[in-house]
């Protein structure tokens, strides 16, 4: 029997790009589609790419809801803004049995995990896949949050990480579908914008999970943490490259397999010889790492898709172990490379 989803938000990035992946999962069936802003209209109306791949129709959120949908789906992801999940969970009472994947910042922090009777697990699977495997609630990570995440966890479990340089570039999409000055076609083009920098909302994340390997990283607060981030706004659509920069006295040899033996069961997630760039993870669910070294300086790129490994993609990567079925199922996706 298949695995009955529901999608409540599917009319931005992130719930087309889980639609788009859902329509050809093997193991799924999408069972509603929920938007307040374009109830009752097909969903190729507003993913014009789906024309001719389904005659589903976006529902409308209602007092109805929960006797019309939630009753009979296995699984609901939450594609809603940051703030509207808790209140989405806040406001309905989901059936026990149903599961839920919420693609928003609202329970990833481990004290803002709990609501009604439910705990979520912090949803990366390179970290926590045993977990995620036997969890009800998952909290998919931040797109940046990952891209950070992936290129240090193997220094965390060394416990080697000291202070950390990184700054990251972002695509447009990774602002979401509503309209802002920034994400204008034509103050985007041919510009970048460095904004939040050392206090992106991603980072209180990404220390929790770096603690959760090297519990010697005691302070989290911004201003004295050992990380410093910079993100950038870039001139593309989709999209993260991240380069974090420390000192290590590990050899090369040493990084490279501390890398690959971190990573050996991980299949979205590969560490490259050879110098990585961005269309290599367009349009897939992977994240691909390079390393450098200079001197006792250790220059980490990594490199990920915003709305797939950075969002949706992930998000059914942990509904594969959730449901016990491969991983990988649903998302070998070929990279947009020319």
């Amino acid at each position: 029997m298949k695995i009955r989803v529901g999608i409540v938000g599917g009319a931005g990035y992130t719930g087309g790009e889980l639609t788009r992946i859902l329509l050809n999962h093997p193991e799924c069936d999408i069972h509603f589609v929920l938007s307040k802003s374009n109830a009752g209209k097909f969903l190729h109306e507003v993913h014009s790419d789906l024309n001719g791949e389904t005659n589903l129709k976006f529902s409308e959120p209602s007092v109805n809801t929960q006797e019309k949908n939630f009753v009979g789906v296995d699984v609901i992801f939450l594609c809603v803004g940051h703030g509207e999940a808790r209140k989405f969970m806040e406001n309905n009472e989901l059936p026990e049995e149903v599961k839920v994947i919420d693609l928003s910042q609202d329970f990833r922090i481990a004290e803002r995990s709990f609501i009604h009777q439910r705990k979520f697990i912090y949803g990366l699977p390179e970290l926590n896949k045993a977990a995620i495997a036997t969890a009800s609630n998952i909290a998919n990570p931040g797109c940046f949050a990952t891209a950070l995440q992936l290129g240090l966890l193997p220094l965390a479990n060394a416990g080697v990480l000291g202070e950390i340089y990184s700054t990251g570039i972002t695509g447009s999409t990774g602002a979401g579908q509503g309209f802002s000055q920034t994400s204008h076609f034509s103050w985007r083009s041919n510009n970048i914008q460095a904004y939040k920098s050392l206090k992106h909302q991603h980072l209180h994340e990404v220390y929790q999970s770096l603690r959760q390997l090297q519990p010697t990283i005691e302070n989290s607060d911004f201003e004295e943490g050992i990380l410093n981030f910079v993100p950038w706004r870039g001139d593309f659509t989709r999209g993260i490259f991240i380069t974090s920069q420390l000192k290590c006295d590990l050899s090369m040899d040493e990084l490279q397999k501390l890398f690959h033996d971190f990573y050996l069961n991980n299949p979205f997630t590969y560490v490259s010889q050879n110098e990585i760039s961005l269309k290599q993870v367009l349009n897939t669910n992977k994240c691909v790492i390079q390393l450098e070294k200079v001197g006792h300086k250790l220059v980490i790129h990594s490199a990920i898709d915003n709305l797939l490994k950075g969002a949706s993609g992930q998000a059914v990567q942990n509904m594969n172990l959730m449901f016990g079925i491969d991983e990988t199922t649903g998302l070998k996706l070929k990279a947009s490379y020319f």
